[in-house]
């Protein structure tokens, strides 16, 4: 297959203006001597703009650019039961290759009304200060508001463990390297990984990858729930994806709002959201528990107010309690 390529014109650090490449907004290319990944995100001067999927370093002006497609499908299904994967859905746990021929809409849709199950049967999660007093519904979208260091990591390791689901999709977008390695090993153990599958974005990612990490284990989640299967989704964190959405919009123009977060960066909150549900189709459901970083224990970040405003219900997690030892440090 012949593609047409394009050159470099100039590189600000994160963002890539090439000219000679006919792709749409959302295409991919390759870019440079070592063919790094980017993505089309937008248009300016009569060239595009690129943003690296991958770090991009080496770059000089007039450096290769090929045109890759659009990539708008994620690998899904049974085979990636037990893995790890990055947000392109590499292998990251050693293991090997992940056979499977599943492939779905990365995008996904949100469910018309209609569509929709009611919510009417509980979620057990197995942690009893939940099922007891802040009982989770299968198909609810549920946000924890907190801050940094007061038990969240280990709270989402014991409800993806216990809680009675099919599927369990873990998602660590932004954490440290060894956040990461410590929750799948600690927290993700026994029988229970084999239901588990966890996609990793690391805090050193580019930001475009925290937002398609994301959409991969929402369309993940579909493909199950298509299926008639409970799926449990856990974001951790849901703020960390719309910090890369943030970058994002920024870096192509979009004017800031609320605190430096362009509208477009804040609606991600809501797109991501509302694939969550019951869908009445198949009798599955994606129960959607999403960590939401309050920054400088501010329960008016803007995140945490947007996150607050489409999720069903959520849950505070105190660091007065966390600080007197008393975990889960739910505030009620």
């Amino acid at each position: 297959m012949v593609r047409r390529g394009g050159v470099v014109t100039g590189f600000d650090g994160s963002i890539v203006s090439a000219i000679g490449i006919e792709a749409p907004v959302g295409g991919r290319a390759r870019v440079g001597p070592d063919a790094v990944a980017a993505e089309v995100i937008g248009f300016a001067g009569g060239g595009v703009q690129l943003m690296g999927l991958a770090p991009l370093a080496g770059l000089v002006p007039g450096a290769a650019v090929i045109a890759d497609g659009v990539d708008d499908e994620v690998a899904g299904g049974p085979a990636l039961l037990g893995r790890v994967i990055d947000g392109l859905g590499r292998p990251l746990d050693g293991v090997g290759p992940i056979a499977g021929d599943v492939r779905l809409p990365a995008r996904g849709r949100p469910l018309r009304p209609a569509e929709r199950l009611s919510v009417t049967a509980r979620l057990d999660t197995g942690v009893r200060a939940l099922d007891g007093l802040l009982t989770f519904g299968l198909g609810q979208r549920i946000g924890i508001m907190a801050g940094t260091g007061v038990g969240k990591s280990v709270l989402l390791g014991q409800i993806a463990r216990w809680a009675a689901a099919d599927v369990v999709v873990v998602a660590l977008i932004g954490e440290r390297g060894r956040e990461i390695t410590d929750f799948v090993e600690r927290e993700l153990i026994g029988e229970a990984r084999g239901r588990i599958i966890t996609l990793a974005v690391p805090a050193d990612e580019p930001p475009l990858l925290r937002v398609r990490g994301a959409e991969r284990a929402f369309a993940i989640a579909e493909g199950f729930r298509g299926e008639g299967a409970q799926v449990l989704l856990i974001v951790d964190s849901l703020s960390r994806v719309v910090h890369g959405a943030r970058e994002v919009a920024l870096a192509r123009g979009e004017p800031g709002g609320a605190r430096g977060y362009p509208p477009s960066a804040l609606a991600t909150i809501a797109t991501l959201a509302e694939r969550a549900g019951g869908e009445r189709a198949s009798g599955g459901a994606i129960t959607l528990v999403a960590t939401v970083l309050a920054e400088s224990d501010d329960a008016a970040d803007p995140v945490v107010d947007a996150a607050r405003g489409v999720m069903d219900g959520h849950i505070l997690l105190s660091r007065g309690l966390a600080g007197r030892g008393q975990f889960p440090a739910i505030d009620l």
